[in-house]
């Protein structure tokens, strides 16, 4: 399979490294506007750079007939432009989260990729880390029995800078609770089998980049939140951000509760934890266990070792020998639940997705 990539900074090279020990997997063509992205990609692809031809542009890497299929890794606000010569082109598309920074912007994204008849494939690459697949697995299988309560943690570092620090503006990223929060959206939306309801966010800038400025603007992301969501099924959820805990020993901690048992996974610890109602005052019953990953998919990302499983199903799904697991609605609806978040903590209230159109 002959791949394209657009955008060639941080992620764009994740993906280049994963592809790298993808099975028939070939780079074949770039596209970024910026000279220094272009070397990135060219210094991680090595060897394999020979013959891979670099474009300044997309619709020029879409009309080349190099690629079966393209990553698109550029900034979220130019997914909407970048995607226009791609879907034009009939090319098979893995995109980036958020897939855009507007629900407007998604919805038509989701419109199009309806229309085709190729593969779009919304990177939500934390439902591929091995220990998060198992924890997800255990609750459809009923482990818990009836899932009431879901909880996800993200104690993390701050935002890292990007090339024309572009993800300092919420004008630019859709704001952290799209930017960042959409994968564990996404989650929820996984785990419970459920829509959203309504949403409460209560989020703001109180510790991170407080001391930067560009061209004399002042960043605006949130860099700590507590978000909770009522689904549709009567599951309720919440999210707790804090991007100025580095220190944190575990930066993923999800919990999901429910009427026979609780269950945990502890992330980048890889334990899953099980722990069965056992009634009051008798003998904890509580088991642990550890899912490996393999160490070549650990050390080909920073996201602990999902998106070279995330590339092996969206391989298999171009080449008709798998399902599409996570389409451009599942992208949308992502970004939905993250703009309400955004809105809920601007305006310090509840946000219902129907005011929203869902």
């Amino acid at each position: 399979m002959r791949y394209g990539l657009v955008g060639t900074g941080m992620m764009g090279v994740e993906h280049i490294n994963n592809l790298a020990i993808t099975p028939g997997a070939v780079v074949t063509a770039l596209a970024d506007p910026v000279p220094g992205s272009l070397g990135w990609a060219k210094s991680a692809l090595g060897d394999r750079a020979d013959g891979v031809q670099a474009f300044d542009d997309v619709a020029s890497l879409a009309a080349s007939g190099l690629c079966d299929a393209v990553i698109v890794a550029s900034p979220n606000y130019t997914h909407r432009d970048v995607l226009i010569p791609l879907f034009d082109a009939g090319l098979h598309i893995l995109c980036e989260k958020p897939i855009a920074t507007t629900i407007e912007d998604a919805r038509w994204i989701a419109d199009r990729a309806a229309q085709s008849n190729k593969v779009f494939w919304t990177a939500m690459e934390y439902r591929y880390m091995p220990p998060a697949a198992d924890f997800i697995a255990d609750i459809h299988g009923g482990k818990i029995g009836r899932l009431q309560m879901l909880s996800i943690r993200e104690h993390r570092f701050p935002f890292l800078p990007k090339v024309g620090d572009w993800n300092r503006f919420s004008r630019n990223t859709g704001g952290t609770m799209v930017e960042k929060c959409c994968h564990f959206f996404d989650l929820m939306r996984l785990i419970t089998q459920a829509e959203p309801v309504r949403v409460y966010c209560s989020g703001a800038m109180d510790v991170n980049h407080l001391d930067e400025a560009y061209d004399g603007q002042r960043p605006d992301i949130i860099d700590n939140s507590y978000t909770t969501i009522d689904f549709d099924n009567g599951v309720r959820a919440m999210l707790d951000l804090s991007m100025f805990a580095d220190g944190a020993e575990n930066q993923e901690e999800i919990t999901a509760v429910g009427d026979k048992a609780r269950l945990d996974v502890l992330i980048p610890e890889g334990a899953i934890v099980f722990s069965p109602r056992v009634g009051f005052r008798n003998p904890k019953q509580v088991e642990r266990r550890v899912v490996d990953v393999d160490p070549a998919a650990l050390a080909a990302g920073s996201h602990h070792g999902s998106t070279f499983y995330e590339h092996q199903r969206f391989n298999a799904a171009v080449r008709g020998a798998g399902p599409v697991e996570v389409t451009a609605h599942d992208g949308l609806m992502a970004v939905a639940i993250g703009a309400a978040a955004e809105l809920s903590a601007r305006e310090k209230r509840v946000v219902t997705m129907a005011e929203l159109g869902f």
